[in-house]
């Protein structure tokens, strides 16, 4: 089963989706979107665009892992979400994952627009991978 990963931005929304094994996950792109409902038609249409079965959520937690507006934010659109595409909908923490798309993107010396255009996908990239190892651990 594939499953698609959202990395939530106010502006800029992310998506990663996994391979049928559950192995590993590709950057599917960025969706510029405001309207948080608007938003959640636009996943759902790609969702089943790419047969996923499941989605998997960033849960933005604080450095201490208590959860702020943002969480809070997240999960509210998780259940938007939810009630949108008739799919799972998983939490999943992604403390650090944005500091860690940048080091990636800095590796591979992406800069200015270019960056700017995937950082949110690489982010839900890692997001899924994270999701992905653990899932795979627990078997």
């Amino acid at each position: 089963m594939k499953i698609i990963s959202v990395d939530l931005g106010k502006v800029r929304t992310g998506l990663a989706v996994s391979d049928s094994s559950g192995f590993l996950a590709s950057p599917v792109g960025v969706i510029t979107e405001r309207s948080p409902e608007i938003l959640a038609k636009k996943i759902s249409e790609k969702a089943r665009e790419l047969s996923a079965g499941k989605i998997i959520l960033g849960l933005p937690k604080n450095m201490d892992g208590s959860e702020g507006e943002s969480a809070q934010n997240a999960r509210a659109f998780g259940e938007l979400l939810k009630n949108e595409t008739g799919l799972e909908v998983i939490m999943q923490d992604e403390r650090g994952t944005t500091m860690t798309a940048h080091r990636y993107l800095n590796e591979t010396n992406t800069r200015g627009k270019k960056r700017k255009a995937v950082v949110d996908s690489v982010a839900a990239v890692i997001i899924l991978q994270d999701y992905l190892d653990s899932e795979r651990s627990k078997a």
